[in-house]
């Protein structure tokens, strides 16, 4: 049977009798014997612990759309793995089995970087995404993975909730990321999320600054964070600070973990906010977990044609030379 190995944390200090995590925004103080609030970082006699290093809980072939990057390489797929815990602690996480359980407590099994990059050459894709529970917190093992296979494309879903230098760190390897921004006040980071909105912005203006492909998906939960006042000053925190072609993916709440009280998001909220985004000058708008005939396609921002359909993951390029549109010859944000 194979057994993780005792890896060293990075991003940490000796305090006294206590380490200082600097991994991300909590900055732990984490005495020996003890564990950081993601369950990630163990503290040991002697040092820092990536406790979770090369725990995988999951792993499967999916279309890069669900993760969802819709204009970066559509139609491709991808080698997604999870491993287990996170840096929040989000009420209504659909994915709290893997994200809100200690290692020990969830089945899991040891996957060497060696051993993880073998699985994904068999599987016959060149494109990696770390995914399902919070990857930051596997920032080593991750590094391993990106080391091993350098000609892999990598990919992050990710809460955004991370410091400055392991940050830069990652966007010297990550090609892409899709970032939660779960809402757009403090007061529901702190209450609903357990983190801080400031601390995921600055996030997503430095890994856009960087060059990374970003992608942002806003869940909206009724009557927690989805007033016309927060749609449109996130709107214009986009506008502001990244750029109007950033992608947009607004998705519908459903009822899970701790928030089972509250109602699936009525599919008038949805369009409202797909609306109001476009409205306001977002070119690549998009709604999901719900059934939409306009909320999945891309559209042309100059001529309005449809240049990219999609039905469920199914994707159709049809009005694309490269990465113009066919009809008015506009460059559109994409990879492919």
């Amino acid at each position: 049977m194979n057994i993780s190995p005792r890896i060293e944390a990075k991003f940490y200090e000796r305090d006294g009798d206590v380490y200082k995590c600097r991994l991300c925004p909590h900055e732990c103080r984490i005495p020996p014997g003890q564990y950081g609030r993601c369950g990630a970082r163990r503290a040991d006699d002697d040092m820092l612990v990536a406790y979770t290093y090369g725990k995988v809980s999951s792993f499967c072939v999916d279309p890069v759309e669900k993760k969802p990057l819709y204009h970066f390489r559509p139609g491709d797929r991808v080698f997604s793995v999870g491993g287990i815990g996170c840096n929040m602690s989000c009420r209504h996480c659909q994915n709290y089995s893997i994200s809100q359980s200690s290692a020990g407590k969830k089945r899991t099994t040891y996957e060497s970087p060696e051993e993880l990059v073998e699985m994904f050459r068999k599987e016959r894709v060149d494109m990696f995404a770390f995914t399902y529970n919070e990857p930051s917190i596997w920032f080593e093992y991750m590094i391993d993975v990106m080391e091993c296979a350098p000609d892999a494309t990598y990919v992050l879903v990710t809460n955004g909730f991370i410091n400055e230098e392991p940050l830069r760190e990652l966007c010297d390897h990550v090609s892409a990321m899709n970032i939660d921004v779960k809402g757009f006040t403090d007061d529901f980071y702190v209450k609903i999320c357990g983190g801080r909105l400031e601390n995921v912005l600055n996030s997503v203006r430095l890994a856009f600054s960087l060059g990374v492909h970003i992608e942002l998906t806003y869940l909206l939960i009724p009557g927690y964070n989805d007033s016309q006042e927060e749609l449109e000053d996130f709107t214009n925190w986009v506008l502001d600070h990244l750029s109007p072609d950033v992608p947009v993916h607004f998705t519908r709440f459903h009822p899970d973990n701790l928030m089972n009280d509250v109602p699936r998001t009525p599919p008038e909220t949805m369009l409202n906010a797909m609306g109001t985004a476009s409205e306001m000058g977002l070119n690549n708008v998009y709604v999901g977990n719900i059934i939409s005939e306009e909320g999945s396609d891309t559209y042309c921002p100059e001529c309005g044609a449809v240049v990219i359909r999609r039905t469920g993951y199914l994707v159709d390029v049809v009005g694309l030379e490269g990465l113009r549109c066919k009809g008015c010859g506009h460059k559109l944000y994409l990879i492919r």
